[in-house]
């Protein structure tokens, strides 16, 4: 008897033991995913550190402590990422760097406003030229100033430069233009960058990483706009106090969306949604606290992201985009849905026409994936491309712009997408018309 009571206080202290160190396992398990616990860790020993970084080679900061430093930063209103993640975040919530190479100085002759839109867009691989092309777009057509915000490889960003200024000098007053290098949490960088497309999945950082931005529209490369970007701009103005981000539909029609028929996750409302376009609320989105299935308690955006990515890794075919859908199933009462002309794909047509607002509004934005803009398979969409890609700013967009489009369209008629491509031009009609009309009378 006495024996068996030994054994079994042996078996309970083990048990317990146990049971401890699976608890302190996944706590953490859990620090380490958050992708900046790490850095939190160090907060104790701020010496581990270089404080200040670049910022302590500017004149009058030398000999000054982390709390000034990060009162020089604030005073400064810089934000620029630190690319090697070498300050803990209670150094200098900014990350200002004075002299970093990745700030960029606005563009001479940039008015101020309050009204200012901010564009974000991630560029990797052969995506220089399908990028700008799109940046051509949102100028072309939008009367209030902008703001790009460009994250690309680094052998990318003098080309970006360099073409950008070539632009002629009253197209270069409506906009400046930021920067960065594709930057990801150390833990599974090299994870994150492949994920679906290479860099893809930045725009999922964009909120941590732009902490000075209020508001962002986050498009891929291969968008058009085909009316001014201040019109879905607007959409914030419709965001009820829940809302921190807006998209379209995947798919209007179930029995051909993809979500519904293969997703082996979760994914939003009845067939998904497509993150090409995606108007965020960052300054909400970095205040949430989200919803979720691995744990009871909420997580906030930069907690979430890495144990969803290690959960998922498995299952998800269209990476960021099925992250975000997996988000936003959870927490659908976040999410402000727009129609899809503005957002219309391939999928909108090439199986006849399934958008009814495009039908009778036009397209608002144009979204050439499956790479349509640079082969055959879609010519009504890479005749839009082509269109805008050519056209010479200063001269007048309905002749050389507008009119060799629609004698180009006529000759795609006999695809699916060509018949619907009067739905390409009903909208740019209009808009050239008071483009131009606004340049008159200016």
């Amino acid at each position: 008897m006495r024996c068996y009571l030994q054994a079994l206080t042996l078996c309970m202290v083990f048990a317990f033991f146990s049971v401890l160190y699976v608890f302190n396992q996944l706590a953490s398990s859990l620090e380490s995913q958050s992708g900046w616990a790490d850095m939190e860790k160090q907060k104790g020993s701020r010496k581990s550190y270089d404080t200040g970084y670049v910022l302590r080679k500017e004149p009058g900061v030398a000999g000054l402590n982390d709390r000034q430093l990060r009162d020089r930063c604030n005073s400064l209103s810089v934000s620029y990422w630190n690319p090697y993640w070498r300050l803990p975040p209670d150094v200098c919530d900014v990350n200002c760097f004075m002299d970093s190479p990745y700030r960029e100085k606005p563009s001479a002759g940039v008015k101020t406003s309050t009204e200012r839109m901010h564009l974000g867009v991630v560029a990797c691989g052969p995506r220089l030229e399908e990028t700008l092309t799109m940046l051509k777009s949102a100028v072309l057509f939008s009367t209030k100033p902008l703001h790009f915000h460009i994250f690309a490889e680094d052998h990318l960003h003098n080309s970006f430069k360099d073409s950008l200024n070539t632009w002629p000098s009253v197209v270069q007053n409506k906009f400046n233009y930021t920067t960065y290098p594709i930057t990801f949490p150390r833990e599974n960088a090299n994870e994150w960058k492949k994920l679906f497309k290479p860099c893809a999945s930045q725009r999922l950082f964009l909120p941590l990483i732009l902490k000075d931005v209020d508001s962002l529209l986050y498009v891929d490369t291969d968008i058009l706009f085909l009316q001014p970007v201040e019109e879905i701009w607007s959409f914030l103005s419709l965001f009820n106090s829940s809302h921190v981000a807006a998209m379209a539909p995947e798919h209007e029609e179930p029995r051909i969306a993809w979500y519904n028929r293969f997703a082996r996750h979760p994914y939003y409302g009845r067939t998904g949604v497509n993150s090409g376009v995606m108007l965020m609320n960052m300054t909400r989105i970095r205040g949430r606290l989200f919803k979720n299935d691995m744990t009871r308690v909420p997580l906030s955006w930069n907690e979430l992201l890495m144990p969803l990515l290690q959960k998922y890794k498995l299952n998800i075919t269209w990476g960021d985009q099925d992250l975000l859908n997996i988000i936003f199933h959870h927490n659908p009462e976040s999410l402000h849905v727009f129609p899809c002309q503005w957002n219309y794909r391939p999928d909108h047509c090439i199986y006849g026409s399934n958008c009814r607002q495009a039908e009778q509004d036009g397209v608002f934005i144009l979204h050439g994936n499956r790479g349509v803009y640079h082969d055959d398979k879609q010519p009504a969409f890479r005749a839009v491309y082509e269109a805008i890609q050519k056209y010479t700013f200063g001269e007048n967009m309905a002749d050389s712009l507008l009119l060799p489009l629609e004698v180009k369209l006529q000759t795609t008629t006999h695809t699916y997408c060509g018949r619907a491509s009067h739905l390409f031009t009903r909208r740019l009609k209009q808009t050239i018309g008071s483009v131009q009309q606004d340049t008159t009378q200016g």
